[in-house]
């Protein structure tokens, strides 16, 4: 007999967010704990700020090899199996990459650990979406959209402190013992979405490419593409921050190590909390577009404020305005994702939801993979204010591109009957 959404009961269907939540946090810190890291690349192995960028990009490049990739294979196999799969071979990496005897070497498993840990993106949101109602898929995927700023947070806590004390293996430690932790836990606890079997997705039109003209509704493509363009202008600003906040702190402030990596830190578990406010506000105004575009507009503004601050702003009293908009613009920031991943799932449905949150989330990356090398000569030319000033920019030209709400699928907001 299949399992259904009814059968799990409220209290499975949230540990399956859970589940999904742990995965998606041992990778955010595989992939974006390298960034603080910054410090010590410069200090012991003599790297400047661009060329620590390329280390600091070497896992999210990876990320976006596979995204789609691992997107399909979770609408072919199964969300459960793409989990355990991926957080084991991102474990193995980690392993290899606290090891190595060279950067260079460093760069090529960071590279394929963020192949790897590509994994979660694609499962752990199809996951929270095939189990969750609409009436509820907001907060859900906006709870699990936390994982992303816990994981860094983590992070910040830890991979600073350890690389100063212990060098880089040890920091790696950090991500490796979560990836495997996940691998285990997801192995052991996860059970796949229900959805509708291939004949009745067929006869729904379930089954066709909404990415074609052809065999879905103009509408339906349009609202996806505007959505995958406005979500990679966003990344700018989120990428910007997250790289940087640390290392300005230090270098420009003149904060410690660990006083920069607790407000990092705090800035973090905040965008965490935001993350799910939006997710509940889309829920109860029954649109995903709407909060979208006024955060974009948002985070613009927060960036412009954070580039004036840092420029003019003098004294301890400039200091603690750009202080506490660096911590706006971390929570601001990162709050889009959720209602983004949640729409594309939404107008998708359950048979291209997996590549279609794959291709949302390589066009994030790409972007996210160009920021550190970018913004890193940004700064090294003209300074940290103008590179805040220039972030700002992109925000401000997404909120236009986010669609109005209306689009979807037939079935993509209902619960599925089952097939598993």
């Amino acid at each position: 007999m299949s399992t259904t959404a009814t059968d799990i009961g409220t209290a499975r269907r949230w540990s399956m967010l859970a589940l999904g939540m742990f995965a998606q946090a041992a990778q955010a810190v595989f992939v974006n704990g390298v960034a603080f890291l910054i410090p010590e690349l410069q200090a012991t192995h003599g790297l400047d700020l661009a060329r620590s960028g390329l280390i600091v990009a070497a896992p999210t490049l990876g990320v976006v090899v596979t995204l789609v990739a691992w997107g399909a294979a979770a609408d072919r196999f199964g969300e459960r199996r793409v989990l355990t799969l991926g957080m084991a071979a991102c474990t193995a990496t980690g392993v290899g990459a606290a090891l190595a005897p060279s950067l260079v070497l460093v760069w090529c498993l960071l590279f394929v650990g963020g192949m790897a840990a590509a994994s979660a993106n694609a499962a752990s949101g199809r996951v929270v979406v095939g189990w969750f109602p609409p009436h509820r898929r907001g907060l859900a995927m906006g709870m699990r959209q936390m994982s992303l700023p816990l994981g860094i947070a983590v992070a910040a806590l830890t991979m600073p402190g350890i690389g100063h004390e212990y060098g880089l293996g040890a920091a790696f430690a950090v991500p490796t013992v979560l990836c495997a932790l996940a691998a285990l836990a997801c192995g052991c606890g996860v059970l796949d979405p229900p959805r509708p079997d291939r004949a009745a997705a067929a006869e729904s039109g379930l089954l066709a490419n909404p990415y074609r003209s052809a065999t879905s509704p103009s509408r339906t493509a349009a609202s996806l593409w505007r959505i995958h363009a406005a979500s990679a202008l966003l990344v700018v600003p989120q990428y910007t921050v997250w790289t940087f906040a640390l290392v300005w702190l230090i270098a420009d402030e003149g904060w410690s190590a660990t006083s920069a990596g607790v407000v990092v830190t705090v800035a973090q578990i905040l965008g965490a909390a935001g993350r799910m406010g939006v997710g509940y506000w889309s829920d109860r105004v029954g649109s995903r577009m709407t909060p979208l575009r006024t955060v974009a507009i948002t985070g613009a503004g927060c960036m412009t404020v954070l580039a004036l601050a840092d420029g003019w702003g003098t004294g301890t009293a400039g200091t603690a305005v750009a202080v506490a908009a660096l911590v706006a613009a971390s929570v601001v920031t990162v709050a889009p994702n959720g209602l983004a991943f949640t729409a594309v799932a939404e107008i998708a449905g359950p048979y291209w939801g997996g590549r279609a949150l794959g291709i949302q989330n390589t066009g994030q990356f790409v972007v996210a993979a160009t920021v550190p090398p970018v913004i890193g000569a940004v700064i090294a030319v003209v300074g940290y204010p103008a590179a805040f000033a220039v972030s700002a920019l992109f925000p401000a030209l997404a909120a236009p591109l986010v669609p109005s709400d209306g689009a979807s699928r037939t079935g993509a907001d209902e619960t599925p009957p089952p097939s598993r």
